[in-house]
Formats: C-alpha cells, sequence, structure tokens
C-alpha cells in the first residue's frame, strides 16, 4: 500500500490510502497485482485519471506483470469520513493570503437573500470600529454588493506596489478599510454576469492581492447567501476564519440558515453564533410587534450549538441609514443599541481582537521588571 500513497483522488486533494479508497491489495504468484480501490461513487469521472496514475506506479517494478483494478464505491459513511479528510487537509494547506495573521476573519452568513445580513455586517464593522478597532470589510457578495453604498464610501479602487488599496472612512477613535465589486464597476445596478471560476478569482484577489494593513483588528466578510462556490472557495482559502450566522424569526429562514452552519463546520470553521435579524417592529410609540413570528434565532442557535448574540428590531433607522451611508449603529434608537449590543459582546467575548502587546511582550516586560527590581535590591544592599 506505500506504494498506492502517492496516488492522489485529483477532486479530494488527497492521496487513495488515507482516504480508504484504497480497500486491498493481492500479489500472485505470476507477478499479476490485484487492486480493491472503492470511488466515492461508482461513475466518478476522474477514475480513468486514478487509474492511469496506479498504474505508471505499479507496472515497471520488478516483477510485476499485470495490474488489475476491482472498482467498488465508498458506502455512505466511508465517504463522509474520506471527505472530511479531505477538507481537513485542505484547511491545513490553505494558501497564502495579505491578510495580517493578528486579524480575526469573521464571515457574516445567511441561508437565503433578504434578511438584511449586508446590513448587519455594515453596521458590527461601524460599531466595532466607533469603539476604536480598525475594520477591513470584504464585500464577496459579488451579485449583490451593497456594502459602499451602506458605508457612506464611494471612489476607486487603486493599486500601489502592485496591491490594491483599500477605501477607508474614519468612524470615531477607529476606521474602516473597504473592498468590493461595487468599487470596480460604472454603476450599482450594472449586473454582474459572471460564472463560478470568476467569482472565485474576483474573491482571490480580495484576499491574496489587497494591502490590508498590519494593524487590522477584524476583517468582517459579506458573503452571498447560501452555500455556493464563492462560500466554499473562501472557507477553503481562510479557514481559521469564524461565521456568524444571520437569520430572522421565520421558520424557512431558520431551515436554510441552518445548511451554512453545517457547510462552515464540515469546512472546520467556528460558528461564533446567531443574530436574529427583523426580530419585531418596534412602533413609533415603543410598542413592539413580532410580525415575522418569535423564536427563530434561539431555535437555529440551539440546532446549529452556537450562543445567540442577539435581536436586531425592525426599525426605519436601519434602512433610511443604509440609502444615505449612515449605519444606524451609530445613531439612537432599539436597533442602533441591539447592534451595539452585538458588536461589544463579540468584541469582549467571542472574538476578542489580538493585542499585540500580548502574551510575549507581556511576559518579556513582567522579566524586565523582575531583573529591574533585582538590580534595585543589589544597589540598595552593596550602598547598606
Amino acid at each position: 500500500m506505500g506504494l498506492m500513497s502517492g496516488v492522489i483522488d485529483p477532486e479530494l486533494g488527497s492521496d487513495i490510502v488515507e482516504l480508504g479508497m484504497a480497500k486491498s491489495a493481492d500479489v500472485s504468484d505470476d507477478g499479476v497485482i490485484t487492486l480493491e480501490i472503492a470511488l466515492t461513487t461508482s461513475g466518478c469521472p476522474l477514475r480513468a485519471q486514478i487509474q492511469k496514475d496506479i498504474r505508471s506506479r505499479l507496472t515497471n517494478l520488478p516483477g510485476v506483470t499485470r495490474v488489475k483494478i476491482n472498482w467498488g464505491e465508498l458506502s455512505q459513511d466511508e465517504r463522509a469520513e474520506a471527505m472530511a479528510k479531505a477538507r481537513f487537509n485542505v484547511s491545513q494547506n490553505a494558501p497564502d493570503t495579505s491578510i495580517p495573521s493578528t486579524t480575526k476573519v469573521i464571515m457574516i452568513a445567511s441561508g437565503k437573500g433578504g434578511v438584511g445580513k449586508s446590513s448587519i455586517t455594515t453596521n458590527l464593522a461601524a460599531a466595532l470600529a466607533e469603539n476604536g478597532h480598525a475594520v477591513g470589510v470584504m464585500d464577496a457578495d459579488i451579485w449583490g454588493f451593497s456594502v459602499p453604498r451602506m458605508l457612506g464610501v464611494d471612489g476607486e479602487l487603486l493599486s500601489k506596489g502592485g496591491k490594491i488599496q483599500p477605501l477607508v472612512r474614519t468612524i470615531g477613535t477607529g476606521r474602516l478599510e473597504v473592498v468590493s465589486m461595487g468599487f470596480l464597476v460604472a454603476q450599482e445596478d450594472t449586473a454582474l454576469m459572471w460564472r463560478g471560476l470568476m467569482l472565485n478569482r474576483a474573491v482571490q484577489h480580495f484576499c491574496q492581492d489587497v494591502d490590508w494593513p498590519a494593524d487590522l483588528d477584524y476583517l468582517l466578510i459579506d458573503m452571498p447567501p447560501g452555500t455556493g462556490d464563492v462560500q466554499m472557495g473562501l472557507a477553503k482559502m481562510l479557514p481559521r476564519a469564524e461565521m456568524i450566522i444571520v437569520t430572522t424569526p421565520a421558520l424557512n429562514a431558520q431551515k436554510v440558515a441552518a445548511r451554512v452552519a453545517d457547510m462552515g463546520r464540515k469546512n472546520y470553521l467556528r460558528i461564533v453564533g446567531v443574530i436574529e435579524n427583523m426580530s419585531e417592529f418596534v412602533a413609533p410609540d415603543g410598542s413592539r410587534h413580532p410580525i415575522f413570528g418569535a423564536g427563530g434565532g434561539a431555535q437555529l442557535a440551539a440546532d446549529v450549538g452556537a450562543p445567540m448574540l442577539g435581536s436586531v428590531p425592525i426599525e426605519s433607522a436601519v434602512s433610511e441609514g443604509g440609502d444615505r451611508g449612515e449605519p444606524a449603529a451609530l445613531g439612537d434608537g432599539p436597533a442602533a443599541e441591539s447592534l451595539r449590543a452585538i458588536a461589544t459582546l463579540i468584541a469582549e467575548e467571542y472574538v476578542p481582537p489580538v493585542e499585540m502587546a500580548g502574551c510575549s511582550a507581556r511576559m518579556l516586560d513582567a522579566a524586565m521588571a523582575a531583573l529591574d527590581a533585582l538590580d534595585d535590591h543589589d544597589v540598595d544592599t552593596a550602598a547598606s
């Protein structure tokens, strides 16, 4: 089996022995090698490539007269285990990006469109920046880009030293660094008719070719809804990212959002928690009305085993602020309070920023202080 370890499944990217696809090998006295190989599916279109690789490794060995392969199919459990191993291997060999290693990457995801995912992304980014953080915002919702308008950031992405320069907006004592396809098209209502490969290449540029600053505390990624090519591509490219799932109280939104959590976990992403958007309507008199039902966010959090980060009510200030480029989180009202509370919870409890003057620096400072104290003690002793 040792020679078979170099045979890679072209689709999964791992060798067939590790994936459990090489079931057995037998060598007869007349030099015939008989192999039992189980594929992920019996109709695998890449079987010819696997067969070619096996034969090229074995047919030229001394004493080998023939290589015979009996094809089978992995069971459902074996296939799930093979896929998990392949995904883990991919997560350990992610490509290099220009995102600083100290930056906490948070994917804001949803199962379906229309739940306010982009609104949550931009408002959380604004609230984190207002609290003094340097926050990157990557608008990876390539077809439905809306981040530039919602954040009030306009302009053209320029290149310097071969790196794309994000557009910057200062908020409070922090700042936003924004990239979006919206900066690359003439009008916001321009249709972007790209297919999977081009879309993945676009988000790859945003990860690898943007001059993300070294002091970036957070990078919030506004993901496309669902579990398509872009989502899976980003999960593989950023295996140490974390995920927040946005849903509404409606049952159909909750069910499809659970699939996003499943996709994230299968790619070894940590699910930070769930945000329930449009939880209830707040009338001008302050009365609250759960017009889309109640409890969907809490049920989703329970189903995926993640905390409920908070609920954001329906309030006209949220949509009006997005239209004006002034995130509601920077203003007043029930929605603003909820959004700021969620941002604080994320920064202080669930995804705290990496402190540059952290572990190693503090240990060094403590050691130096101890040495200084020892020197002072020696001086005092000598003087006496």
